[in-house]
């Protein structure tokens, strides 16, 4: 990615923060962050700019390791950031680290304050089921819950996403990210994705490129696709009416998935769009306008 394209962030009143460190007497860097806010739930792009051309560039924050991509000529350099959705609020250092051609490392860090956000609570009613689960399904849904935290967890070498993250329904944003949901008077987890308007049958896009390594059908998401963009990025869409992929099929951006449902806990045809970044939930909101595409 260019700077040129991340610039055009700018008009959608993202921040800008710059800070310029010196290394050594030959090498120095400039690092700033774009982003919609610095609060639980929003993707941050860092960005790091060498006096001269560097092996690579790594960073590590809420625990997490951030891999860093260049445009090309080794100087400019770009990482992708997920604040969890229920990151406390408080004041986080970036741990950055670039490789030199000589293969000394230096060293860097770059602070960001995480603002305190508050969500808002939605009431629905669901099948008594969906809320306590009979006992002779809770085997299953534990191992479907350790399957998907296996995925998270997991951050593959690959980059395989690149440009800008397409919108995979055409409909709007139904449901806010991080809304608390309290189900037929019993509160539960806050909601850790976007849903989206669309009809059953609705084609499902796939976001950017990536492969699929999961296509099942799961307690409370329903049919569910969920798509390694690489580097610990995921998409994780439920409620699908059908597959159009099968796990370990490998997808391009644009291509269909599956087609929206109302499987699952939900009370209506909708799509429902997870992403996970190292493991943070963020808001694909975010990311979109933190990544936008020019096609659709």
């Amino acid at each position: 990615m260019r700077k040129s394209e991340l610039s055009t962030c700018v008009s959608l009143a993202i921040s800008i923060v710059m800070v310029t460190v010196s290394l050594s007497a030959e090498v120095t860097l400039d690092v700033e962050h774009q982003a919609r806010s610095i609060h639980p739930g929003e993707v941050v792009i860092l960005q790091v700019r060498s006096s001269a051309p560097v092996l690579g560039v790594q960073a590590s924050v809420f625990g997490a390791d951030v891999r860093f991509f260049s445009d090309g000529d080794n100087v400019f350099w770009s990482g992708v950031v997920g604040i969890d959705l229920e990151a406390r609020p408080d004041d986080y250092l970036v741990e950055i680290q670039a490789t030199l051609d000589d293969g000394n490392t230096v060293h860097s860090v770059y602070p960001l304050a995480v603002q305190a956000k508050e969500f808002p609570t939605r009431h629905l009613s669901v099948a008594p089921s969906f809320v306590n689960p009979p006992s002779e399904v809770l085997t299953r849904i534990r191992r479907e819950a350790e399957r998907q935290n296996e995925i998270f967890q997991t951050a593959s070498d690959e980059r395989q996403w690149s440009g800008g993250f397409l919108r995979p329904v055409s409909g709007d944003s139904t449901s806010s990210f991080g809304r608390r949901s309290v189900f037929n008077g019993e509160a539960r987890n806050p909601h850790s994705g976007t849903d989206f308007r669309a009809g059953e049958g609705t084609p499902i896009l796939a976001p950017n490129a990536g492969t699929v390594v999961l296509a099942d059908d799961l307690y409370f998401s329903g049919n569910a696709v969920i798509l390694d963009h690489g580097w610990g990025l995921y998409s994780y869409f439920a409620h699908l009416s059908s597959f159009d992929v099968a796990e370990g099929e490998q997808v391009e951006r644009g291509q269909v998935v599956g087609k929206v449902g109302a499987t699952g806990r939900v009370t209506g045809p909708h799509l429902h769009w997870t992403v996970r970044l190292n493991n943070a939930r963020v808001d694909p909101l975010s990311l979109m306008t933190l990544l936008p595409s020019d096609e659709l």
